[in-house]
């Protein structure tokens, strides 16, 4: 029970932080990783993958990793898929999966090149992602951007890049 409590304290050190991310009580890592701001981020994305209502909270901490989230892509859980398909530094976002927010999430991961932006802008299942992209080009986010307000859209191809 004492190591519940500690790990509650966000005044906590850092030395006995890393030694409670390392607890054999679960509940003393949950709330570690939700209470103290220097919980590592690997405990971070455990409890996001094992405890769904901790999610929205984790998701704002600093020092929720952003990167290394490859292995979680064929997940069961897509909120999990998705969180894996967000990862800048995965090779294949997997804009195929059966899940729509799957989908968006890899359509807008900022690895993708401008051409396979191109292909996921002209499907309906994947141009929402595509579209909010941050390395779709400038060029191209502003034809989009007249298309949606001024109902004319610029070709494609008319686009510089």
């Amino acid at each position: 029970m004492l190591r519940r409590v500690a790990a509650s304290w966000p005044g906590l050190s850092a030395e006995l932080a890393e030694t409670l991310a390392q607890d054999d009580d679960e509940e003393v890592r949950i709330r570690l990783a939700c209470h103290h701001p220097l919980a590592p981020p690997h405990l971070l994305l455990d409890v996001f993958v094992t405890r769904p209502a901790h999610r929205p909270h984790l998701l704002a901490l600093p020092a929720f990793p952003r990167t290394g989230r490859a292995h979680l892509v064929d997940h069961p859980d897509p909120q999990v898929r998705a969180l894996a398909a967000a990862d800048p530094a995965l090779p294949d976002p997997p804009v195929e999966d059966p899940d729509a927010s799957v989908r968006r999430a890899a359509a807008a991961n900022p690895s993708l090149s401008p051409e396979v932006l191109e292909t996921l802008l002209a499907d309906p299942r994947t141009a929402e992602g595509a579209a909010s992209n941050p390395s779709l080009p400038v060029p191209r986010m502003h034809a989009l951007l007249d298309h949606c307000l001024n109902g004319t859209a610029t070709p494609p191809g008319a686009v510089q890049r």
